[in-house]
């Protein structure tokens, strides 16, 4: 089912935000560039956030519109510039190097968009991006053969984030998990298993030699033979085999299931590999490559030519011996995502899955779909560090830290945010002990006491007088001149949140969220104390709280999309 667990249906969405301070210079820009004779939509329009001193926002239109218009860039820049003055939503708009435009807005303006911030709250902080589009996100995808590691734990905080974010900005959003209960992997779980088990009896037979190790083989073993007894005492492993294996692979698929769930990941659709087989999946969809003609035999093999498409080689599909290469029933797997009506598929992979993308991508445009409508996330491993030395292994996994012993040591939400503190394609490492520590060290809860501490002043206020847990209500207006320049600063970095939401959506980047939240909380943290909220002066302390409630209503936002909690104490 679509969407089950988003939070955002798309029936309560709107359309595109127009009036927030970036939509805003778009349209007034597009008219400058019409007054031009330049025929330039306001979506291409390139925007820039500057460095604080330059201004509020800025474009490098004038250089680009140079070419087509035959002037110098700095010329078209003072006529932009000469157009877009007499508009009172600007303070000052500038020129600086060979024609970068710099736009301040004026503070009226910047008041009334935090007024609207806080009558629309959440939507006036997303945009329809999506407008209904389609879209599968399959991760975590882990074999069912030993417990979640870190890179699972971060490719699953990378997925859930993102489906938060493609549903709020307008997608229907599906999330998926792919089981590989069919292959060499999980009969090897099986041998493993069988191996321990017969130890167990005192009928020791020989460990495979890449078997899977660790604690939790002998608690499966262990599971059989309190199960089971000595049924399969001294039988061959081709015997019991079938029963090995799904007992196996069975009980760890509950038992990831249960991290996921810890985790607070829920996937709408889990799909069996086994399944393509007894759906006939597999050979249907050679069959269709086939009818396209991108299949060929050589040297008794079956081939998908897949450098038509931009793959360096070409792939076997069928072996010599009539047995499937492991690529083969990935392109049923993909064949049936398409055919589910998606208009976009994305598959969140370790990055030592990078040289198997161009290969996929051939196999999605073999088969008649857009090369655009596939994209694959990489994802860097994780280090795991305590007080900034290695931690190596784990004795409960055999060879890694798993999910569940890093949940269990600085918890879900933690775990979550500071997997998200980087591009899920970089290296990141993680120190248990910053983790833990109640500080600006620690980006998580930094950013969770930002909020927690907003509440903590409404309680003051509501103490004082002021209306329950809540700001004053939302006044038509307020005299602009009761900000200070530490105010406007904050205020000019909510209403750059929508910006930040869309290009995270259009770049599918959470992370882009987790960056705007830490800088948001710090400056928040920087204002608290520095300046008294609740004062002596009864306008001063309105506009003040106002101030607050637009922070936490977009570190909820935020944090909403990253799964993470928006406490009320700490």
């Amino acid at each position: 089912m679509l969407l089950q667990h988003g939070f955002i249906d798309k029936e309560k969405k709107g359309s595109v935000n127009e009036h927030t301070m970036e939509r805003h210079l778009r349209t007034i820009l597009q008219d400058a560039c019409a007054a031009l004779s330049a025929d330039v939509q306001g979506d291409a329009i390139e925007i820039q956030v500057p460095k604080e001193e330059f201004g509020d926002l800025s474009t490098p239109l004038a250089m680009g519109l140079a070419k087509p218009l035959r002037k110098a860039p700095r010329a078209i820049a003072e006529q932009i510039v000469q157009t877009v003055r007499a508009n009172d939503v600007f303070e000052k708009v500038d020129i600086a190097g060979p024609g970068f435009i710099n736009f301040t807005f004026a503070k009226p303006f910047l008041v009334a968009e935090m007024l609207r911030l806080l009558r629309e709250q959440d939507a006036f902080l997303r945009e329809d991006v999506g407008q209904g589009r389609k879209i599968q996100i399959e991760f975590v995808s882990a074999n069912p053969t030993g417990p979640l590691h870190l890179g699972h734990g971060r490719g699953a905080a990378l997925g859930a984030a993102l489906a938060n974010l493609l549903a709020e900005a307008g997608f229907i959003v599906e999330k998926e998990f792919y089981i590989n209960d069919a292959g060499r992997q999980v009969r090897l779980l099986g041998l493993s298993v069988y191996a321990r088990y017969q130890d167990l009896l005192g009928r020791p037979v020989p460990f495979p030699e890449d078997g899977y190790r660790g604690d939790y083989i002998t608690d499966l073993a262990e599971a059989v033979r309190a199960s089971h007894g000595d049924s399969y005492a001294g039988k061959a492993f081709d015997d019991v085999a079938e029963f090995f294996i799904d007992f196996a692979y069975l009980r760890m698929l509950d038992a990831l299931k249960q991290d996921l769930a810890d985790f607070g990941v829920v996937f709408d659709t889990w799909q069996s590999e086994r399944d393509l087989y007894r759906e006939n999946l597999v050979e249907q969809g050679i069959d269709d490559l086939k009818r396209r003609g991108h299949i060929f035999e050589h040297e008794g093999a079956v081939w998908f030519r897949s450098t038509d498409f931009g793959d360096d080689k070409d792939r076997v599909l069928v072996k010599q011996d009539g047995d499937y290469t492991y690529f083969t029933p990935d392109i049923a797997y993909h064949r049936k995502k398409f055919e589910k009506g998606f208009d976009e598929v994305i598959d969140i992979w370790g990055a030592d899955h990078h040289g198997y993308i161009p290969r996929m991508s051939a196999a999605i445009q073999a088969l008649g779909h857009p090369k655009e409508s596939f994209r694959v996330l990489l994802v860097q491993m994780v280090s795991l560090l305590k007080a900034g030395q290695p931690v190596q292994m784990s004795k409960r996994a055999g060879e890694f830290i798993t999910l569940r012993e890093i949940m269990d040591e600085i918890g879900p939400d933690t775990t979550k945010f500071l997997f998200l503190t980087r591009r899920s394609d970089s290296q990141l490492e993680i120190d248990i002990e910053v983790a833990k520590a109640q500080s600006s060290e620690n980006p998580v809860f930094y950013v969770q006491y930002a909020h927690a501490r907003i509440n903590s002043i409404f309680e003051k206020a509501r103490e004082a007088g002021a209306p329950a847990g809540e700001a004053p209500s939302v006044p038509d207006g307020i005299d602009a001149s009761l900000y200070n320049d530490d105010e406007y600063r904050l205020i000019r970095k909510l209403l750059l949140y929508p910006m930040m939401f869309r290009g995270a959506a259009n770049t599918r980047e959470p992370h882009r969220v987790t960056f705007y939240l830490q800088e948001l909380a710090a400056m928040f943290h920087q204002y608290y104390h520095k300046y008294r909220i609740i004062t002596d002066d009864a306008a001063v302390t309105t506009v003040r709280l106002l101030l607050c409630q637009a922070v936490r209503i977009v570190l909820r936002h935020g944090l909403k999309i990253l799964g993470v909690q928006a406490p009320e104490k700490m």
